[in-house]
């Protein structure tokens, strides 16, 4: 169904959701089908399909194909480049003006989604106590939203990486056009390759979910070794409840193939465990599983208000791989079938964490 919605052989009349979530309750098992209600699906369709069966649609260019060792630095950067590298300015008509393409925070439901956006990521800034001269890394800097705000705001040194090709263009351009490429630097990098540490704070916001399972204490342990002792990582990501099964999409999912291949997603717990176990200690674990609901359909309002000119940018069938992943998650984690975690963690020095008694994170005012 899913790909004969991409091929356009599928179209919904009507509101998306309203479709998404009348098919999610009346959708069958299929595994669970016999010959008996086989049967009843050919007599539904009619004597066409009896006369010619079934004919599986060809496949659309937007499926991915990856190939290779999953999650080696080759096989990563693929899949990277599947997702972002499409078109900056399609890009720009879904997410809007910030370029910022992971959850924002809401401190209502009417605010704009830049505001809300700027809020995120004044929040991840807060948490992690930036000041004036600290040195950040910023890992999966996608287009660069969060190193300007930190730059432009709180007056740090950044770093930002990324293993799009696209975003790092997009973000270079925008760090020259803000006056601050003295204080900020954009690299197509594979975080495992970062050699120049140590920095005084590390931030990964929406890149977790490309991590992997086999990946995860390589993940935690190389950021740890990137920090400063007293340092703070903020690791933001989606995650999946715990009675979730696999952390992989299946290989047949239509998120896997069209949207984050080799995509996985990690219950909030384990990646706790690991971050504990490589030497980290987990200060303050906030869900924003709402928040996100709230981003996607402020997503998805922007690509159907722009679709023609979004379509004319990438296609149909990319637009609406787009419109429905993004549609179909915005329920998901309505519902609690998806989650996402903000996990602030200290690489501790002797004991000393360096965090107040009792932090307050959404008080300080914004510097400007």
């Amino acid at each position: 169904m899913g790909r004969a919605y991409v091929a356009g052989e599928l179209d919904v009349e009507g509101d998306l959701y309203s479709a998404l979530a009348a098919l999610a309750d009346r959708m069958p098992d299929l595994r669970a089908f016999g010959p008996r209600q086989w049967a009843e699906v050919l007599r539904l369709a009619g004597s066409s399909v009896l006369r010619t069966g079934f004919a599986a649609l060809p496949v659309p260019p937007e499926e991915a194909h990856l190939s290779g060792v999953r999650h080696s630095k080759e096989r990563d950067a693929a899949a990277i480049a599947h997702h972002y590298d499409i078109s900056n300015a399609f890009y720009r008509i879904v997410l809007g003006p910030s370029m910022t393409y992971s959850c924002a925070v809401w401190e209502r439901g009417d605010v704009t989604l830049e505001d809300a956006q700027a809020a995120k990521y004044e929040l991840v800034s807060r948490k992690l106590g930036l000041e004036p001269g600290m040195r950040l890394l910023d890992v999966g800097c996608g287009w660069g939203g969060m190193v300007l705000h930190a730059a432009a705001n709180h007056g740090v040194r950044a770093v930002g990486v990324t293993l799009s090709r696209r975003q790092a263009e997009w973000a270079e351009k925008a760090v020259a056009e803000a006056g601050l490429a003295d204080r900020v630097e954009i690299r197509h990098q594979d975080y495992r390759d970062v050699r120049d540490g140590p920095f005084d704070a590390i931030s990964s916001i929406g890149m977790f979910e490309h991590v992997g399972l086999s990946q995860l204490r390589v993940y935690s342990g190389g950021l740890r070794r990137l920090l400063r002792a007293g340092g703070r990582l903020l690791n933001h990501g989606v995650a999946r409840p715990p009675n979730a099964g696999r952390t992989r999409f299946q290989p047949n999912s239509f998120i896997d193939r069209y949207v984050f291949p080799d995509g996985e997603l990690h219950e909030v717990g384990s990646v706790v465990s690991t971050m504990q176990g490589t030497g980290f200690e987990v200060r303050h674990v906030e869900s924003l599983r709402e928040h996100y609901a709230l981003t996607l359909r402020a997503w998805v309002s922007n690509l159907e208000a722009s679709w023609d000119e979004a379509v004319a940018e990438v296609g149909p069938g990319r637009a609406r791989v787009w419109r429905l992943y993004m549609a179909a998650s915005a329920l998901n984690f309505e519902a609690g079938r998806t989650q996402v975690h903000q996990v602030l963690a200290v690489r501790s020095d002797g004991g000393r964490s360096g965090l107040p008694l009792r932090p307050r994170f959404e008080e300080r005012p914004l510097q400007r």
